[in-house]
């Protein structure tokens, strides 16, 4: 989660959920320059959130769906308790009235 704090790096995270792309298309669409945004990159990818392959001479960056995965199943758990302890609260001011 520390890596989507930055808010380049976020959207990049969200440029990648529309496919994969390369350093050159992302840096087009933000207010970076390419080694900045081949910097992000590096970030997202050691935090498990993005991979990358060649495919010719270029690196095409796309998201990782295990470390997407992995996110949302840590915002998940907390969604559950939330949903959980709302679902107590309304039950107890019912028996309340």
């Amino acid at each position: 989660m520390d890596a989507l704090g930055d808010p380049t790096r976020r959207a990049i995270f969200e440029r990648l959920a529309e496919g994969p792309q390369a350093v050159g298309e992302l840096a087009n669409h933000l207010p970076v320059s390419r080694p900045a945004v081949s910097q992000h990159l590096k970030v997202l990818k050691q935090a498990g959130l993005v991979t990358d392959r060649a495919e010719g001479t270029r690196r095409l960056y796309q998201l990782d769906p295990q470390g997407v995965g992995a996110l949302r199943m840590y915002f998940e758990r907390f969604w559950t308790q939330a949903l959980a302890s709302l679902k107590e609260a309304v039950e107890k001011e019912q028996h309340t009235r």
